[in-house]
């Protein structure tokens, strides 16, 4: 194999399709842009929505709904993850390090969704009422 030997795979390169250039080409004149009209014409088109002045449909409906950004901060942890975890003291960072909760995580909340066995001391973390109790039950602590 030499350099001046190299090729592109077959299909790999496409030839570039130069309009307007005479009619023996088969797309000259109009160069494939039909007659009159904003796109046949040179230079500048519309902005993306744009409905030829006609209210768009983005103005037309109603603003509707609300998203949270602290969302992203928040986050649950469920009895049944607690009890897999198996770890006697449970803080922010133990959770992290398991993986239950997101890195950008700075509040999370236990909630009663299965049962636990083991006792487990939150320190840092919230819980729900049904949660505090089913923890106290087995002689756990939130604090």
């Amino acid at each position: 194999m030499e350099l001046n030997g190299i090729k592109p795979a077959d299909g790999a390169k496409h030839y570039k399709r130069r309009v307007g250039r005479g009619i023996g080409s088969g797309i000259g004149k109009t160069a494939g842009r039909g007659h009159k009209g904003q796109k046949s014409r040179a230079g500048g088109y519309h902005k993306v929505g744009f409905e030829g002045g006609q209210m768009p449909l983005q103005r037309r409906l109603p603003k509707r709904g609300f998203k949270s950004q602290s969302l992203k901060f928040n986050a649950e942890v469920t009895l049944t993850s607690l009890e897999r975890l198996g770890a006697a003291e449970v803080d922010l960072l133990t959770l992290k390090q398991a993986g239950l909760v997101g890195e950008l995580i700075k509040t999370v909340k236990v909630v009663k969704t299965g049962a636990l066995t083991k006792s487990v001391k939150l320190t840092g973390i919230g819980a729900t009422a049904g949660a505090k109790a089913a923890i106290e039950a087995v002689g756990g602590s939130v604090a």
